[in-house]
C-alpha cells in the first residue's frame, strides 16, 4: 500500500492508496479512449499557442511489472518535498 502524507499549516492528512487502485488508475490512464481525448485536447491548445505538444502513448504492459516490483520495497520514500511555507508532501510505499 502506498501512503501519501500532506502537511500544511492547519491541515494534516494521510491518504492510503492500495495497489489495486493503483492498477485500476494505470488501466484507465493507458486506455486508448482516454489517450485519444487527451491528444485531442492538447492539439487544440497547442494550435492556439502555436507550439508542438504531443504526448506519447502510455504502455500498460511496460508499467505493470514496475508496479508489481514496488511491492517488494515497502517503506521506501518516493517523494519528500518541503516548501518554504512549511507545506510538506511525502509519498511512501
Amino acid at each position: 500500500m502506498m501512503h501519501v502524507k500532506v502537511k500544511a499549516k492547519d491541515i494534516r492528512f494521510t491518504i492510503p492508496v492500495p495497489y489495486a487502485i493503483l492498477n485500476i488508475a494505470l488501466s484507465i490512464l493507458s486506455s486508448n479512449f482516454l489517450q485519444q481525448h487527451v491528444n485531442k485536447w492538447t492539439k487544440e491548445y497547442s494550435e492556439r499557442k502555436k507550439i508542438n505538444l504531443t504526448l506519447p502513448q502510455i504502455d500498460k504492459k511496460m508499467l505493470m511489472p514496475i508496479v508489481k516490483e514496488l511491492k517488494n520495497y515497502k517503506g521506501t520514500v518516493l517523494v519528500d518535498v518541503k516548501a518554504k511555507d512549511s507545506t510538506e508532501v511525502k509519498v511512501r510505499l
